[in-house]
């Protein structure tokens, strides 16, 4: 059953992330915004603010996942989300604390 979740979320988030690299630049007003304009400066929750900023606009915050899930799927998504190592870090501390 994990592996089949693990498979489907994996499958899921590539979906998402080849949707939203296909797009065009001029089509998306969030893709004007840089990621960095959304964050706030307080750091109580700054893996959540990352995450939404980068991640948010596809995908929702996991409910269960484990810490060494959360570790290849964010591996996969750096590169494909243009994550900065600061950003994968706190990323990786919001979703698997």
């Amino acid at each position: 059953m994990k592996t089949w979740f693990t498979i489907l979320f994996g499958t899921l988030l590539l979906t998402c992330c080849l949707a939203v690299l296909a797009q065009p630049q001029g089509q998306s007003p969030a893709a004007k915004t840089p990621a960095s304009a959304v964050l706030k400066k307080s750091k109580t929750n700054n893996g959540e603010q990352r995450f939404q900023a980068n991640c948010g606009r596809c995908h929702t915050p996991p409910e269960a996942i484990s810490p060494r899930e959360v570790t290849a799927v964010l591996q996969h998504m750096r590169v494909r989300a243009m994550l900065s190592a600061e950003d994968e870090k706190l990323i990786l501390k919001y979703l698997a604390p």
